[in-house]
C-alpha cells in the first residue's frame, strides 16, 4: 500500500479526472479499503478540498468548488501549459502582468527541476508589426464586470470614452450607453464587448479599455442571435468592413510577375497559385478597392488585373493620385472602418 501522502495525491488526481467516482471503484483503483478511503477523504477536506459524498446505488465522491483556493495538483503537461500561458499574459491586452508574474513565480518554486528547466528556457517577447506605441490595457476589474454581465444576461450601462482627441469637443455630459452584452472577445491584442445597443437598435463592438461600467446593472434579457450565429466571424467581418460576413467586402484577382515563393509569405490572407517560374496568380481581399489595389502594388512588380472591373478602376484612381502626388498636388484620401 502507498504511504498516506502519496495515496492522498493519487486520490486527488483521480477526483480531478472525472466528475463522479463510485466509492467502491475509487477504493479499488487505490488498492485500499472503503474505511481507509473515507479517512483519506476526510484528510483532503481538512486541507481545504471540497470533497462531497453523493448517495445512490453506487454512492461515492466528487470534487466540488469551494469557498477558498486549496493547494492544486497538476500533471507535467498541465504545469508546463500553465507556465506558458502565464508567460504570454502580457500579450493579451489585459492588465494582468503583475498577477501573472507572481503566479508564475509561485508555480516555478514548487516545480520539479525537469519542468523548471523547460519553462526557464522559454522567453516571450511581444513584437509590434509597426512602430511601437503605447497600447491601452483593459482594466481587469472592468473585464470581470463585463464578463459577469454577459454571464448573468443583464442589461449593462456604461460611459464610453470617445476615440477623438480631448480637444475635439467631446461632450462630457453624454448619456451612458445601454446595451445587452453578449460576448467578451479579444482581437489584435485588445479586448472588445459585443453587444446589442438598445438606443441604436443594432449590434455594436466596443473597446473594453474605453468602458467605465455603471452600477447597478439593469434587468435580465433573453439573448438574441449574433448575425451568422458565429461571434468570431461577426467580429472579424466588422473589422474588415463587412456587416454580414467574415470575408473582406472587396476581393480581386491579379497575375503578378513574381514567383509564388516571393509572394506567399506576404499574403497570409490571400491565395497564391504558381503559373510559371516568374508569374503567379494572387487572389486577395481588403476593406476597399483602393486599399486592395495599394496592397497589391506593394509587391513592386508588373501586374495583370484579372478582375473584377472595380479593381481596375481602383488602379486607375491610384495611378492618377500618385501622378498628382509626384507633381506636388494634394489629393483627398478615404477613411477606415472598425469598432467604436
Amino acid at each position: 500500500m502507498q504511504k498516506t501522502s502519496a495515496r492522498l495525491l493519487s486520490l486527488l488526481s483521480l477526483l480531478q479526472a472525472r466528475r463522479d467516482w463510485p466509492g467502491a471503484l475509487l477504493a479499488e483503483r487505490l488498492d485500499i479499503s472503503p474505511r481507509t478511503l473515507r479517512r483519506d477523504v476526510d484528510r483532503l477536506r481538512e486541507l481545504g478540498y471540497p470533497v462531497v459524498a453523493f448517495k445512490g446505488p453506487d454512492g461515492g465522491y466528487r470534487l466540488d468548488a469551494g469557498t477558498r483556493l486549496p493547494p492544486l495538483l497538476f500533471d507535467d503537461e498541465q504545469a508546463v501549459t500553465l507556465a506558458v500561458a502565464l508567460r504570454t499574459a502580457a500579450t493579451t491586452g489585459a492588465d494582468v502582468e503583475d498577477g501573472a508574474a507572481r503566479a508564475l513565480t509561485t508555480l516555478r518554486q514548487v516545480m520539479p527541476a525537469r519542468l523548471r528547466h523547460r519553462i526557464d528556457g522559454l522567453h516571450v517577447t511581444a513584437v509590434e508589426r509597426s512602430a511601437p506605441r503605447p497600447q491601452p490595457r483593459a482594466d481587469r476589474g472592468v473585464l470581470m464586470a463585463l464578463g459577469a454581465a454577459v454571464h448573468a444576461r443583464e442589461v449593462l450601462r456604461f460611459d464610453y470614452a470617445s476615440p477623438r482627441p480631448a480637444d475635439a469637443g467631446e461632450d462630457a455630459g453624454a448619456p451612458p450607453r445601454r446595451v445587452q452584452p453578449h460576448h467578451l472577445v479579444t482581437h489584435g491584442g485588445r479586448w472588445y464587448l459585443v453587444a446589442w445597443d438598445l438606443d441604436r437598435d443594432d449590434w455594436r463592438v466596443f473597446r473594453a479599455d474605453r468602458i467605465t461600467p455603471r452600477t447597478p446593472t439593469g434587468p435580465r434579457f433573453t439573448p438574441r442571435e449574433v448575425p451568422g450565429n458565429d461571434v468570431a466571424a461577426f467580429v472579424t467581418g466588422r473589422f474588415r468592413g463587412s456587416a454580414h460576413s467574415a470575408d473582406w467586402p472587396c476581393r480581386g484577382e491579379v497575375v503578378l510577375h513574381l514567383p509564388a515563393s516571393a509572394v506567399s509569405p506576404h499574403a497570409p490572407d490571400g491565395t497564391v497559385e504558381q503559373l510559371g517560374p516568374d508569374r503567379c496568380r494572387l487572389t486577395l481581399g481588403s476593406w476597399s478597392w483602393t486599399a486592395l489595389a495599394a496592397a497589391i502594388g506593394a509587391f513592386d512588380a508588373d501586374i495583370d488585373v484579372v478582375g473584377p472591373p472595380a479593381l481596375k478602376d481602383a488602379f486607375a484612381r491610384l495611378a492618377h493620385r500618385y501622378a498628382e502626388a509626384a507633381r506636388g498636388h494634394v489629393v483627398a484620401d478615404a477613411g477606415g472602418a472598425g469598432a467604436e
